[in-house]
């Protein structure tokens, strides 16, 4: 996936201007690629579309003018997009109750190690590969929002359009499972370069 340049971020003001339409797109966009898992978990698979619209409104945000520090938000964000053969998403951890923030996440710890998040296309499973640096086991810390990838085989791109495509938790505290909509793996194809 060809990465973002600083040049198609838009600044501030003409980002005003057309940010309803862009926002309902990304709404659009996100819909055939946001895979609610279970009760806690949710992954947004991300793509051009998606990065570019957080670059946007974290410049909006942070108010962010400099050229400099405009090109660093670019390249951070651009270690969002997946590389070839790969599926990137946000994993989400969302609760709802305050109460329950900390409960749960207590629960989840460990969930970005090991193989406790699976993409299965037919009968191959692929384990996701977390970024490091958002969970502390050690001192009982997890991040919300963390960020998965999933590197498909030459076999597995080629089957995903027509295979049957499922996303597993299989973590001891919180084990579930989505099937992916034909909208889903529609979606997700675009990123791995195959026909759906």
């Amino acid at each position: 996936m060809r990465l973002i340049e600083v040049s198609e971020v838009l600044d501030l003001y003409e980002y005003e201007k057309v940010r309803p339409r862009v926002r309902e797109r990304v709404i659009e966009v996100k819909r055939d690629r946001r895979v609610p898992v279970g009760r806690y978990l949710s992954f947004v698979f991300e793509n051009r579309e998606t990065v570019l619209f957080q670059i946007q409104e974290m410049c909006r945000a942070e108010r962010i003018v400099d050229e400099e520090r405009l090109a660093q938000e670019v390249a951070v964000y651009n270690d969002l997009l997946p590389g070839p053969g790969e599926l990137a998403a946000t994993m989400m951890i969302e609760i709802t109750e305050r109460v329950q923030i900390q409960p749960v996440l207590d629960k989840l710890l460990g969930i970005d190690t090991g193989d406790y998040v699976r993409m299965r296309i037919d009968d191959e499973v692929v384990s996701g590969v977390f970024e490091t640096g958002h969970s502390d086991e050690e001192r009982g810390k997890l991040s919300a929002v963390h960020f998965v990838r999933f590197r498909l085989s030459p076999a597995a791109r080629r089957r995903f359009g027509s295979a049957d495509v499922w996303l597993i938790v299989g973590h001891p505290n919180e084990q579930a499972r989505t099937r992916l909509t034909e909208e889903m793996k529609v979606s997700l194809a675009r990123d791995l370069w195959v026909e759906p």
